[in-house]
């Protein structure tokens, strides 16, 4: 559940940025453009950072961890998007993109948190 939630809250972020620059009908090549580096570079950092370690997740003074992990992945997945698009990567973009991503699942992240408080992590 914990790993799909972070699946979701990628694909909200992806749908709401290019729902603020009016680029919902871009087609799916380019939603995956944005969406597959985010997954990608959250997934490397996260296991490097612990995020997906069940007795951090269980531990609310641990909620730190996924909003960094997600801030230290941010420029990751901007290169990779810029790679993957053929084109250059806007500073200004990789820190909106890694904030609210960052910002997205650590209020997940403590959702998740207080809905499974005294279970173990899944």
């Amino acid at each position: 559940m914990l790993v799909l939630g972070d699946a979701l809250v990628f694909i909200l972020i992806t749908i709401i940025g290019f729902a603020s620059h009016d680029r919902l009908e871009s087609g799916l090549l380019r939603f995956l453009a944005t969406f597959v580096p985010l997954i990608v570079s959250w997934t490397l950092i996260g296991v490097h950072v612990g995020v997906f370690d069940p007795a951090r997740v269980a531990d609310p003074r641990q909620l730190w961890r996924p909003f960094w992990a997600m801030v230290l992945a941010g420029p990751f997945a901007g290169w990779m998007r810029g790679v993957f698009l053929g084109s250059g990567v806007a500073p200004l973009f990789v820190v909106v993109l890694g904030g609210f991503s960052a910002l997205a699942l650590l209020a997940w992240r403590t959702l998740y948190w207080f809905l499974t408080r005294g279970k173990s992590a899944n």
